[in-house]
């Protein structure tokens, strides 16, 4: 005898719950496709009927952007930047929330709070001494300089969460490869880094598109020497320059090309994402 399938039941909370998500992925969505759109559009039809489709597809204000707005500078310069600085947060913050979270020594706990209140300190209070200390050591108006301010500025968060997904981990098969002759180093990166594969996703994702799209910490640390500039920074000088030149289709096509790599990297990823967020809960 079949057994009749069990709908889940809606309660009052899941739907208001549901409306709420409908309401914020308008919220996000419709934006993102008028900026699209607007970046084929000429300026007679952006300050015309908002919502009207574009008379004909127009690359060359992509082409436009890409080209005299240097936006292919700027991008190629953002993908260094935080390429590099994500590698580093990467393995120095795996490496510290590793050793804080399955290793037991005098300071343990002092360490790991002055990593996790480094996410309190809002990183706008710190511009003008880092301003001095970034200069100090000759690294003003360079990638490497950015880059180092990067990797502090992402290591609180990333400490925070790779420490509690490392303490999810079954201490056993660090125990049994240490039995079997592997060296502390050798078993971090070759047994414990493959097994928190998704929680290492999970953080990656959110520093590259973090620093992806600051703008306080270039526009201190590079405002010197444009030829270094990186993509928001661009991005506002268009913006600035757009309001003389009229060039909105411009502004809008720098927009879109400036959207795309990080809506690629959160679509290739949502899953990865999902499942390091979830893991070190089920666990």
């Amino acid at each position: 005898m079949a057994v009749p399938s069990k709908r889940p039941r809606w309660s009052p909370f899941a739907a208001l719950s549901h409306a709420a998500l409908f309401v914020w992925a308008l919220l996000v969505i419709i934006p993102l496709l008028w900026t699209f759109l607007a970046s084929f559009k000429d300026n007679t039809e952006i300050f015309g009927d908002a919502w009207t489709l574009p008379g004909a597809i127009r690359w060359e204000n992509w082409a436009r952007a890409w080209e005299t707005a240097h936006v292919g500078r700027y991008m190629l310069n953002s993908v260094l930047v935080v390429a590099v600085s994500t590698a580093g947060t990467m393995l120095l913050g795996s490496m510290a929330a590793y050793v804080l979270a399955r290793y037991r020594f005098p300071g343990n706990r002092l360490i790991y709070y002055l990593f996790v209140s480094g996410m309190a300190f809002p990183v706008f209070l710190a511009l003008v001494p880092l301003f001095f200390v970034v200069d100090q050591f000759g690294l003003l108006n360079t990638h490497t300089g950015l880059v180092l301010v990067y990797i502090a500025y992402s290591l609180p968060f990333t400490v925070f969460f790779l420490a509690a997904f490392f303490r999810t981990l079954p201490a056993s098969v660090a125990e049994a490869a240490m039995m079997d002759g592997c060296s502390h180093t050798r078993t971090f990166f070759q047994i414990m880094l493959p097994m928190a594969r998704p929680g290492l996703v999970s953080i990656a994702v959110f520093n590259v598109l973090g620093q992806w799209n600051q703008y306080l910490l270039p526009i201190v640390l590079l405002s010197g020497d444009r030829e270094k500039w990186v993509i928001t920074q661009g991005i506002a000088d268009i913006s600035t320059i757009a309001g003389y030149e009229a060039d909105w289709p411009g502004l809008f096509a720098a927009l879109s090309m400036a959207i795309f790599p990080m809506l690629v990297v959160y679509i290739v990823f949502q899953r990865q994402i999902q499942s390091g967020l979830t893991t070190g809960a089920v666990k």
